[in-house]
């Protein structure tokens, strides 16, 4: 008894020790950290119990979605909530994505949670798979004959593990290359396809004085899955942890995260990348001293907003490390769980509300507000869609990015992935600052990230 005590204690203690030290602005990343309670805000335990108001049983939804965003959350609950009479889905807003994972595993059961369906960042998605909270989506699935090639099919990809679904995407993104286009028609430059061709068109930004910063690239973990993703390799054995979760980091033997380093330093050593930090990025490209910068599609609205008319913003795929790479991107955002409760009615009511939240209906208003990907294909063929391109014709390479993409090219899953992707940030920048080489840096990611795995393992032997 001692021994589980134990144990238990030192897993929450981990999980701590994760998330504070995860978290990143909004701007940068699909982590919203802007946001506070609203009126759909609530912690009381007494609304946990089946029954509500008007004799409907109450579907606790916990999301991370701050601000604007939890604006059309609240729109979506409010259009479901009025649709039907048999189900009440009370919204809680639970802070940052890493809070609210935090939240979950430290409770001990589904029953224990406190919430029906809960949204989840993409790194908790090994955690989530293996923590035994979840009734996967894909038993709703079969046991409903629910069709899901109504659904897009990579965003399927990444929530699948061993051909079953776990979790519902909800709010899918790709990073893209938002690149300025004045400053590219004036040098006379193209958008790189490569971190190799983006050396060749930074020196011609600069050789034409349009910018003296071709690109603001911030620090952020992010880059490196994606670069990752694009050079077909691996960061964890196991399948780079789609198997079961990972025993330890491959990224050292097959060199793949050192490629990337390498070509990072040597665009900054050329003054093509001047070292931005965690929080740069965005800011310089919107203010009109880069020429170039990494973000979310998510966060095509936001920039489209600030720039204006001051120039035009064009945007291109994520760039491979190497011209000879071809391979695609992976997704970042959340998905929606639905905790094992126990309570069948309940867990009926968490799959109806989430049924809901993909459909077609649902999917272009969320889309449209939010500038998440629309998850179902109906979408695409609708009116507002298409007037939507019409309007910010940039978000179709976002698209059509996703549609280039396989399902082979969704990244990797890992139970301590918050941390790792914290660890390679903090190698980054002493590359960056010049307290240490890409090879270094590489081996001392390594090294840090198996030390986490083994520490978690060790925890959670089964």
């Amino acid at each position: 008894m001692l021994k589980k005590f134990v144990s238990r204690l030192m897993l929450i203690l981990m999980f701590v020790t994760l998330a504070s030290c995860a978290g990143r602005n909004d701007k940068q990343t699909d982590t919203p950290k802007d946001g506070g309670a609203t009126s759909s805000e609530t912690n009381t335990k007494d609304d946990k119990k089946t029954s509500s108001q008007d004799g409907r049983t109450t579907i606790v939804f916990w999301h991370s979605m701050g601000g604007n965003l939890n604006d059309a959350i609240d729109h979506l609950v409010d259009e479901y909530n009025s649709s039907q009479d048999k189900y009440f889905v009370k919204a809680e807003f639970q802070g940052e994505y890493d809070d609210a994972l935090t939240k979950i595993r430290s409770s001990a059961s589904g029953k224990d949670v406190g919430a029906d369906v809960v949204q989840v960042f993409e790194l908790g998605t090994r955690y989530m798979i293996d923590s035994g909270l979840i009734k996967p989506i894909q038993e709703f699935i079969d046991e409903e004959k629910y069709d899901t090639s109504q659904l897009e099919d990579n965003l399927l990809a990444y929530y699948t593990v061993d051909g079953k679904l776990n979790s519902m995407p909800f709010n899918s993104s790709t990073p893209l290359l938002y690149y300025n286009k004045d400053m590219f028609d004036k040098a006379g430059v193209k958008p790189p396809k490569s971190l190799e061709e983006m050396m060749t068109v930074g020196k011609k930004l600069k050789e034409s004085k349009v910018t003296e910063m071709p690109i603001s690239f911030s620090v952020y973990g992010w880059w490196i899955d994606q670069f990752m993703n694009k050079e077909g390799l691996d960061i964890f054995d196991n399948e780079n942890g789609r198997k079961a979760n990972p025993s330890k980091t491959v990224f050292e033997d097959n060199k793949g995260i050192l490629n990337v380093l390498k070509q990072w330093k040597a665009l900054e050593d050329e003054g093509i990348a001047p070292n931005v930090g965690k929080q740069g990025g965005i800011p310089e490209f919107n203010s009109g001293t880069s020429a170039m910068t990494f973000a979310s599609t998510a966060s095509l609205t936001q920039i489209l907003s600030e720039v204006g008319d001051r120039f035009e913003v064009g945007t291109a795929y994520f760039p491979a490390v190497k011209d000879s790479d071809k391979n695609g991107v992976s997704i970042g955002g959340a998905s929606l769980y639905a905790l094992n409760s126990g309570d069948e009615e309940k867990m009926k009511g968490a799959w109806d509300f989430i049924k809901f939240l993909v459909s077609v209906d649902s999917q272009i208003y969320w889309n449209a507000n939010t500038g998440y990907f629309p998850v179902n294909k109906g979408v695409l063929d609708t009116d507002e869609f298409k007037e939507l391109i019409k309007k910010s014709p940039q978000f179709e390479t976002a698209i059509d990015q996703l549609h280039d993409s396989k399902p082979e090219d969704q990244g990797a899953l890992a139970t301590v992935y918050q941390e790792s992707r914290q660890i390679m940030e903090k190698y980054i920048e002493e590359m960056l600052n010049g307290n240490t080489s890409p090879e270094d840096a590489s081996k001392a990611m390594a090294k840090e990230i198996d030390e986490a795995l083994e520490s978690y393992n060790k925890v959670n032997k089964k």
